[in-house]
């Protein structure tokens, strides 16, 4: 009964230990079903229906984003990814150490687009394929902007930002056209990824951890919006949220209609 009780106990219930592996294979899956996207919410219905056709659309309204292939249809073939680290994790358990993989990956679209991942699993391919779908849900808008004259299109940050995870301190400094990325590995590949061609960089702190730095260089880009600056001192027109302006499309039902013996009797 001792040892019956302490195996139960090491497996915590959850399938993380010995006995959450019994009961046969797991199923691998489908392509298909991969493939095959079914939206569950309202602006997965509009995106698929074509409604809306970019995610400034959805930022302009603040409309969150809870399904990973929202960003697939509208940003595309354009959007990569890199893994920057996959690092090892451990908890102490009754039966010894239970070891777990943390992925973090950067999803862009080197057009003003990034997002950030971090995904613990068992495995390391389940952790990077969950960091990929978390990536993609926070992707956010990177604002750009000019150094001196307005000439071309926008290369740098508009302004200088600071950014912070931890003990991790970024800030990125406005630089003129052609310079490049003045930065690390691990934020310069970010700052590509945002679209951002020329930036000075300085950050301070335990940069060698990698989770807080590619954080901090997140949170940096993510105020880029955040700063008021005399272009944005025009009349706010309001327009409709889009859940608003296609009701009729969102009214529509979306499974099959069963109807009971009576009505099937009246209609007949």
């Amino acid at each position: 009964m001792a040892e019956r009780g302490g195996g139960d106990r090491g497996s915590f219930g959850r399938g993380f230990g010995r006995g959450g592996q019994r009961g046969g294979r797991r199923r691998a899956p489908r392509r298909d079903e991969e493939e095959k996207w079914v939206p569950v919410t309202k602006l997965g219905r509009l995106v698929k229906e074509g409604k809306i056709r970019s995610l400034e659309q959805m930022y302009l309204h603040s409309l969150p984003i809870k399904e990973h292939q929202i960003v697939d249809q509208l940003v595309g073939p354009s959007l990569k990814d890199e893994v920057m680290k996959i690092t090892p994790v451990q908890k102490q358990t009754r039966a010894g150490q239970r070891t777990r993989f943390k992925a973090f990956v950067v999803v862009g679209d080197g057009n003003g687009h990034v997002g950030l991942g971090v995904k613990c699993s068992k495995e390391v391919a389940t952790a990077i394929r969950g960091a990929i779908i978390l990536a993609k849900l926070s992707v956010i808008p990177v604002r750009r902007g000019y150094w001196g004259n307005k000439i071309g299109k926008p290369h740098t940050v508009p302004c200088k930002v600071t950014g912070k995870c931890g003990s991790v301190t970024v800030r990125m400094v406005p630089a003129p056209r052609g310079t490049g990325i003045v930065a690390a590995r691990v934020p310069k590949k970010v700052l590509q990824f945002a679209g951002i061609e020329d930036v000075f960089t300085s950050s301070r702190g335990s940069t060698k951890t990698l989770g807080n730095f590619v954080k901090a260089t997140f949170d940096c880009l993510l105020k880029t919006y955040g700063f008021l600056t005399p272009d944005f001192w025009r009349e706010t027109r309001f327009t409709k949220s889009p859940f608003q302006e296609f009701w009729d499309v969102l009214g529509k039902p979306t499974g099959k209609i069963l109807l009971t013996d009576a009505q099937e009797r009246a209609e007949a």
